[in-house]
Parts: structure tokens; C-alpha cells; sequence
């Protein structure tokens, strides 16, 4: 996807998507529950990735038999309780955190999901929304998940399905901070608003690009 050289209207999209989006953070309500690290129930596991949009990977991530739930949130700074309006500042992506049934699925699994909803190429954000705030990553959270991450991603560097360098970092978990309750769900709860930032965000079309029918 071309990063520069947009048009007028190639312009006026942008900013009708980036509008759509700091719309949320006007609107977006206080969480009645406590920040923090969400905990797994028992036989769960957790798995953290950013990827961009947090919308976008949340309503990816939840079609994924064998995932129980998947929270938007922010991830990888250095502020505690970060905001939408501020979670950047500090070196926050938004980010997913995914609890899935091992038995069900694999964390192997998940993260060929992931490679094939993002674009790893790009060190500047994904797709329309730019900032180091949108960078994708793999959040590992022991030394299992870094092991089989790193495997993933020199796989898919020897695949040559991508001409770029894979540039997608592998980074210890530290701590995960929910988004406010209005970004939870948000593919379902503003299904038009959705549909309509994410068509114009150029994911979808990377997508289908690279990985066609797979």
C-alpha cells in the first residue's frame, strides 16, 4: 500500500477515517472495572499482540475457534492507567490481549494468524493509521511464546512472500492496561462506523494482496 502521493480524495478519506477514530476517544466512557492485567481463567491462555487498530485485531482475533475473549487495550509503555487521549505519549500501542483453550488452539496458531492480519513490513504503523502508537509487535509472556515467535517470524522471513525485511519486533510483556469500555467490541457495538474505517483503511485490500484466499 502506497504510504504518499495521495490524492485529493485519497485525502479526504484519511481524514474521514482518522476523524472516525478520534471520535471514539471523545466519546469513549469510564470502565466501571479496575485497570490492570486481565487474569486467565484456569484453563486458559494468554497471548498479546499488536497489530495496529486494536478494533480491527479484536474483531480478527474473536472469529479464531478455540479463543474465549479478546480485550482491547494499550501496551508496552511506560505510564500507568493510560487513556486513548494519552496512551501514546508514553510509548503505548493499542494492542489485543487474546485468551484462548490451548486445547483448542495453539499459540503457534495464533501467531500465524497474526502475521496473515497485518502488515510485518511496516515499522511506521499499519496501514492508514500512522505513529508508533500503531506499530505491530508480538508481546511475549514467557519464554516458550519468545521461542516459538521467534521461530515464526524467521519462517515467514524465509517464506518470501514479503519482498521488505519482516520488521515486526518480539518484545517481554510487561503489563496490559483494557481500553475504555467504548473500544471493547466496537466492530459490533458501531458496526458502521467499523465497516466504514476499516474498508477505508486499506487492511483488508493488503490482506488479500499477500495471502489471497489463505
Amino acid at each position: 500500500m502506497a504510504k504518499k502521493g495521495f490524492g485529493p480524495v485519497g485525502l479526504l478519506v484519511i481524514a474521514l477515517v482518522f476523524a472516525a477514530r478520534a471520535g471514539a476517544g471523545l466519546w469513549a466512557g469510564k470502565l466501571g472495572e479496575e485497570r490492570g492485567s486481565m487474569e486467565a481463567a484456569a484453563n486458559l491462555a494468554v497471548a498479546t499482540f499488536a497489530g495496529g487498530c486494536f478494533w480491527c485485531m479484536e474483531a480478527d482475533f474473536e472469529k479464531v475457534p478455540g479463543v474465549a475473549k479478546v480485550v482491547s487495550g494499550y501496551t508496552g509503555g511506560s505510564q500507568e492507567n493510560p487513556t486513548y487521549d494519552n496512551y501514546a505519549d508514553s510509548g503505548h500501542v493499542e494492542a489485543v490481549q487474546v485468551f484462548y483453550d490451548p486445547q483448542k488452539v495453539t499459540y503457534r496458531q495464533l501467531l500465524d494468524y497474526f502475521w496473515r492480519h497485518i502488515d510485518p513490513t511496516d515499522a511506521g504503523g499499519q496501514f492508514v493509521d500512522r505513529g508508533p502508537q500503531y506499530r505491530s509487535a508480538i508481546f511475549y509472556h514467557d519464554e516458550e511464546q519468545k521461542r516459538a515467535a521467534e521461530e515464526s517470524k524467521a519462517a515467514l522471513a524465509r517464506s518470501g512472500r514479503f519482498k521488505q525485511p519482516i520488521v515486526t519486533p518480539i518484545i517481554k510483556f510487561t503489563r496490559f492496561y483494557p481500553a475504555e469500555g467504548y473500544h471493547q467490541d466496537y466492530y459490533r457495538t458501531h458496526a458502521a462506523r467499523y465497516k466504514f474505517y476499516r474498508w477505508n483503511s486499506g487492511r483488508d485490500q493488503f490482506l488479500r494482496e499477500h495471502w489471497g484466499k489463505d
